[in-house]
């Protein structure tokens, strides 16, 4: 059944007229008045409609039914992921929902190649958020993980945050998958450097502020795949997959 994220009041025997671009998918999936569609809007469970009108540009539909059905990690767990060079980062975006991401925050670090600021970061901001609504509905989440304001690192790092912050580095010590094992599942956020990783000043001041430094084992992984594979790897260890 096809899925959609609705952002308007959802309630069961309310007639709606659906957002012009569900209506549009709507057209392209070529459904019928009849046929039964997924509706969410971030709130929490989903409804069941019934497509009553499909016209140009314009669908309506009729909520039958609701599930409070959710797909979202027992833990809280944030991705802090300084911006990568290129489209890097809406892939980085995508899998960190499908991959369960409670919050996803975009930092401007040292190395970081890409810098964004004024309306150019507005844009930026409102294409991850298409993301995000995209990955939601094809990964079955009816919660939206926070996508945070881009950032800067050193005022970022400083602000105070219940969350253990971790922060992944070829330098750590102690691997990833060992401190899991002896942890309880727990509210985490992952810190992930750009090309080229955090600098050593950028380090300091992280654990100076808390954090906890670790590594992902033996091979120096892209920035790209080093967020997804801490987030598998905590997934897999603390019992959701």
């Amino acid at each position: 059944m096809p899925r959609f994220f609705c952002p308007q009041a959802l309630s069961v025997g309310s007639a709606l007229a659906l957002p012009e671009h569900i209506a549009h998918h709507v057209q392209v999936l070529r459904l019928q008045p009849g046929d039964h569609v997924t509706l969410f809007n971030g709130e929490g469970g989903q409804y069941t409609a019934t497509l009553t009108a499909i016209e140009k540009k314009r669908a309506h539909a009729e909520i039958k039914t609701f599930s409070p059905h959710e797909a979202e990690l027992p833990y809280a767990l944030t991705l802090a992921q300084a911006l990568p060079e290129g489209s890097k980062m809406d892939w980085i975006v995508e899998k960190a929902v499908e991959l369960g991401a409670t919050a996803i925050q975009p930092l401007a670090s040292q190395r970081c190649v890409v810098r964004l600021s004024g309306e150019r970061a507005d844009k930026k901001q409102a294409h991850w958020q298409g993301i995000i609504h995209a990955a939601a509905e094809q990964c079955g989440r009816n919660r939206l993980p926070h996508l945070g304001e881009l950032a800067d690192f050193r005022r970022w790092i400083t602000q105070s945050d219940l969350h253990r912050r971790i922060l992944l580095s070829p330098r750590g010590e102690e691997p990833l998958s060992g401190w899991a094992r002896h942890q309880p599942p727990q509210a985490v956020t992952l810190m992930i450097g750009p090309e080229g990783g955090f600098s050593q000043e950028e380090e300091q001041l992280a654990c100076a502020q808390g954090a906890l430094m670790l590594t992902m084992g033996p091979r120096v992984l892209r920035t790209e795949t080093a967020g997804m594979a801490a987030m598998a790897a905590l997934n897999a260890i603390w019992g959701e997959m």
